[in-house]
């Protein structure tokens, strides 16, 4: 891979991206440690009427890619001699309703243990902050059913990875974000990162720091998820940490990036555990390790990468382990994210010294009024069921003269009127259409997810 072309092409392909107007954010691409590409596009705060521009050492919330620094907190522990991958949960945490589930458990997501997320929008009360030790204690006091017996099954766990946040605190008896900072970001140099909580924190706004927007049809452009309301569940969690509330820089992540690849920092054999499959009970392997999902691409070897996604916020972190590079992509005004991915693939062909696709522009939605007569019609609960996919249901309905649809886990989606039958939804940048079968069967709601659509009756 010739240094100067590579260049080259990154800077060709940014140029139309930059044409596009489709992102904002900061890419950086290294090789051996060396940042050979990092651009910086858009702006990291709107205010009276003007805007701040991103810079390069720009602050990002990391959303889950706070998860591999967690675990990282978890190994430093282990390394300290502190506790082991097998011991029980139960040793710190005696009171948590679900017996079985050991430390490697929650690394790797396969604890079982239900979704925090669903629980707390169904009975939270939204005007109050939740912490970590309010997920616990909800968990005790209405005790969810768990998704499946410890190790049986592989399901991503926010939940696991509080726990864990949890369970630094209990044992090395500092709070989550000291012992990060003391152990991981002071030694490695990540000095522009941080465990922050915006909304709970009084404490100053770090300097150069990135405000997560969200893009609305509705208001006109960039906002903050606060002034969203189907979006409020950013306050209200707000004070959670371990899942997420890492705060940090592409040379901050570069920065790690090359301590895991330090024998002093990582011991040879905890890199080797990190990065393989986690085996379940019927003998099974998921290619997710410790805090790092795991893949294998013929053009470019053997990757570990993480991403996260929160209202505001889009971050991918991918260490191509055989070619000894590295991707870090932080957003705070992610469009929509099928573009990403297309952009992330982009990059991807120039690292492989393929002729690479430059994404398609976003299309622009022409959005028209809601008309209460036409959706009558639409309004009510509908059935998504496959023979892969575990059934889930939705509720269609109107209200203050929108439409909306509210999924099984309390998620509130905003439903905008592209024909009388059609319509967009932002948050997942999908498109959903509501036809009356001519079986009789009543009305059906056809939701464009991906490839294959998915197909909603009603009940």
């Amino acid at each position: 891979m010739k240094k100067e072309k590579v260049e080259q092409q990154f800077t060709a392909l940014f140029e139309e991206v930059k044409q596009q107007g489709s992102f904002n954010g900061v890419v950086l691409v290294a090789v051996g440690g060396e940042a050979i590409f990092c651009e910086a596009m858009g702006v990291a705060e709107y205010y009276d009427g003007s805007a701040r521009d991103l810079t390069m050492d720009s602050m990002f919330e990391l959303a889950s890619v706070s998860k591999p620094i967690t675990a990282l907190g978890i190994i430093r522990l282990q390394q300290l001699g502190q506790l082991h991958w097998d011991d029980p949960i139960a040793n710190w945490i005696p009171e948590l309703p679900y017996p079985g589930i050991t430390i490697r458990h929650l690394l790797s997501h396969t604890s079982g243990l239900p979704d925090y997320i669903e629980l707390f929008a169904n009975v939270w009360d939204p005007t109050r902050y939740a912490r970590n030790e309010d997920v616990l204690q909800m968990l005790i006091k209405h005790q969810p059913d768990p998704l499946f017996a410890p190790n049986d099954s592989w399901m991503y766990s926010n939940t696991g990875y509080i726990m864990l946040a949890i369970l630094i605190e209990k044992i090395s008896g500092k709070l989550y974000g000291d012992f990060l900072d003391e152990q991981i970001f002071q030694p490695l140099g990540m000095t522009r990162t941080k465990v922050y909580n915006r909304r709970v924190d009084p404490g100053p706004v770090p300097d150069d720091y990135a405000w997560g927007y969200v893009y609305r049809i509705g208001h006109g452009g960039y906002v903050l998820p606060d002034e969203v309301p189907e979006l409020n569940y950013v306050q209200y969690l707000d004070g959670l940490q371990g899942d997420g509330m890492v705060n940090s820089t592409v040379g901050d992540l570069l920065r790690l990036d090359r301590a895991l690849n330090d024998d002093e920092f990582i011991d040879p054999m905890l890199r080797q555990l990190m990065f393989s499959p986690v085996k379940m009970n019927n003998g099974e392997t998921f290619p997710y390790g410790m805090g790092w999902l795991i893949e294998h691409d013929e053009r470019l070897g053997n990757i570990v990468h993480h991403t996260g996604g929160w209202p505001g916020y889009s971050t991918w972190f991918k260490r191509y382990i055989d070619r000894d590079m590295t991707l870090i992509m932080l957003q705070n005004g992610e469009r929509e994210h099928g573009y990403t991915q297309q952009l992330v693939k982009s990059l991807e062909q120039i690292m492989a010294g393929e002729e690479y696709d430059v994404p398609r522009p976003l299309e622009i939605k022409k959005i028209i009024p809601l008309e209460p007569k036409n959706v009558e019609a639409q309004l009510g609960k509908y059935r998504f069921a496959s023979e892969t996919e575990e059934s889930f249901d939705v509720k269609v309905y109107v209200e203050q003269d929108k439409l909306y649809m509210k999924l099984d886990n309390g998620m509130r989606l905003s439903l905008l009127p592209l024909t009388s039958t059609r319509y967009y939804e932002e948050q997942t940048a999908t498109e959903l259409e509501f036809f009356d079968s001519e079986d009789g069967k009543g009305m059906h709601l056809i939701w464009y997810t991906g490839d294959e659509p998915e197909v909603g009756m009603s009940l």
